[in-house]
């Protein structure tokens, strides 16, 4: 640039130095969206056994897949179907976001998604997910748990822990009604469900949601029992809502349909239980 005197200035240009620190901020904020990425992927561990046979094609046979979500649900089968010493565990499926960073104090098979197998009926297989699983990592640990399982004729029950307060009707709903058990299934399901459907605007969510939602697309025969009650928390009076499910579960598994009260205590953490409902 040359003055009026005839001097020659050199020409600087803040515009050209915002457009390389905007570049490097760029550049920085991508590798942290995909730093997050890899860190939020839903991973499956198995167990020698079962890896072994992955790795080389084969599926896991499976006849009956039945997954618990939620702290009443995953209770509910510990002290109902997994206190028999006929269970192993063959693996588990670990799961980082937002909430289940923040648990301390727990092991990585404490806060993330157990897998088991029965011993003497190995086509039957449980999940306990009492993590919380992001909206973004429903579909990716739905297929990718799904992938291991061959899929010809298996049955899927899911057991759901939900709020009443997400509950919608137009008739008044009494403390007392809570908790109850609703049900939605798939059109390859052909059984009687133990318990009325899931009335209309009503809808299932999170990963019992992306379970059937995967089960209608290929085909499974799959139901979900949704329990709404209307306390936080480990509850045995919530957990045996879930009871009427035995009758169906029974068909292939060895189940304790009476748990000792120390069993009960075990997972039911607090003898204080408060209540979401203002009634």
């Amino acid at each position: 640039m040359a003055t009026f005197f005839g001097e020659v200035l050199s020409v600087y240009s803040r515009a050209v130095e915002e457009d390389d620190d905007e570049l490097d901020e760029n550049e920085e904020d991508e590798q942290i969206r995909r730093e997050l990425e890899e860190k939020r992927e839903v991973h499956l561990h198995w167990s020698p056994e079962v890896s072994e046979s992955l790795k080389s094609g084969n599926k896991l046979q499976c006849s009956d897949f039945i997954l618990a979500v939620g702290q009443n649900a995953s209770s509910f089968l510990s002290v109902h179907i997994l206190s028999t010493p006929n269970w192993d565990t063959i693996g588990r499926a670990s799961v980082w976001n937002e909430r289940s960073r923040a648990v301390m104090g727990q092991s990585c098979e404490e806060s993330a998604c157990v897998f088991y197998r029965h011993k003497d009926n190995p086509t039957v297989l449980i999940c306990q997910v009492s993590c919380y699983v992001a909206e973004d990592q429903l579909f990716q640990w739905t297929e990718k748990v799904f992938d291991c399982l061959q899929h010809r004729e298996l049955n899927v029950t899911v057991l759901s822990d939900t709020s009443v307060a997400d509950y919608k009707t137009a008739d008044y709903l009494g403390g007392s009604s809570a908790p109850f058990l609703r049900s939605l299934h798939t059109s390859a399901f052909g059984d009687q469900p133990v318990c009325q459907s899931l009335e209309q605007p009503n809808i299932v969510t999170g990963l019992a949601a992306a379970v059937l939602n995967h089960c209608q697309v290929h085909r499974i025969a799959a139901v979900v029992y949704q329990c709404y009650s209307d306390v936080i928390g480990p509850d045995s009076v919530t957990m045996e809502t879930y009871k009427p499910v035995l009758t169906k579960l029974g068909r292939s598994i060895q189940l304790d349909p009476s748990p000792s009260t120390d069993a009960l205590r075990k997972f039911v953490r607090t003898t204080d239980l408060q209540s979401n409902l203002y009634i």
